[in-house]
């Protein structure tokens, strides 16, 4: 009987779970360029066949399964990496990509640590000694690995090649980075991502629009949606942790009674 105390327990831990990643996608809304996360989980039948299958070690050794829970398990979170709607803002120093692809920049940490990251968020500006930069100040890249340095006193085109012109020269190219396999990026901090061992670069088949801003792939009301579903799910388990609870009491207090 005590065994479906511990399956609704890690039911109710689960959909714990899930309703960090999806308060975290609502809370992101607005952020330009927010990829939304997912989370996934495992049943003890689908650990079980992956162990079956596993062909690392000769069949007639024995190995060990692993703890039996006979509830669910929180699986890996995973990024949609899908494009979000466009917006147009009418400021040069604004991008948008069109397809796959991010924007190259040089991140500092607290530490004064460099670092290279990658991201969608196009909002960039120029500091008063004319680099280009992020919102929070972190360089971007151009083609030459390099930080992007304008002229203050002269007007900026960008073409959708990622070109920025001033006065007719092109002074300038933007360093639009892909990957062949997007699992071996990592999220870091709210809108940037970082390439682990394994990662490898590709062209990008992608135009840049200049004046334009990619907001966040969330859909508010489906988020609201998965979240009160969520929630029906979690006070399930909770009623199933209730039921038990009421049982095991008549079976300690009540049997027996005369």
């Amino acid at each position: 009987m005590l065994k479906g105390l511990y399956t609704a327990y890690t039911g109710m831990i689960n959909e714990q779970h899930r309703m960090d990643v999806m308060t975290n996608n609502l809370a992101n809304a607005n952020t330009n360029g927010f990829k939304k996360e997912g989370a996934t989980s495992q049943s003890f039948d689908s650990v079980l066949a992956y162990k079956i299958k596993d062909t690392s070690q000769a069949g007639n050794l024995p190995k060990r399964l692993g703890g039996v829970t006979l509830g669910v398990k929180i699986g890996e979170n995973y990024v949609d990496y899908a494009e979000g709607p466009i917006k147009e803002t009418g400021n040069v120093l604004d991008m948008a990509l069109s397809s796959n692809g991010f924007f190259t920049v040089e991140y500092t940490n607290r530490a004064g640590e460099t670092s290279i990251k990658y991201t969608r968020d196009g909002n960039f500006t120029m500091t008063p000694e004319g680099y280009l930069v992020t919102q929070d100040g972190d360089f971007v890249l151009g083609r030459n690995d390099r930080p992007i340095r304008l002229n203050t006193a002269m007007d900026i085109s960008v073409d959708r090649m990622g070109n920025i012109y001033q006065d007719g020269e092109n002074v300038a190219t933007l360093q639009i980075t892909d990957f062949e396999d997007y699992n071996y990026l990592e999220r870091y901090g709210e809108n940037f991502f970082t390439a682990i061992e394994g990662a490898t670069t590709t062209e990008a088949d992608t135009e840049v629009y200049s004046g334009y801003l990619e907001l966040a792939n969330i859909s508010v009301v489906t988020e609201m949606v998965n979240m009160i579903t969520i929630q029906r799910q979690y006070e399930a388990n909770q009623k199933v942790i209730t039921t038990y609870d009421s049982t095991l009491d008549d079976a300690v207090n009540q049997t027996g009674r005369i």
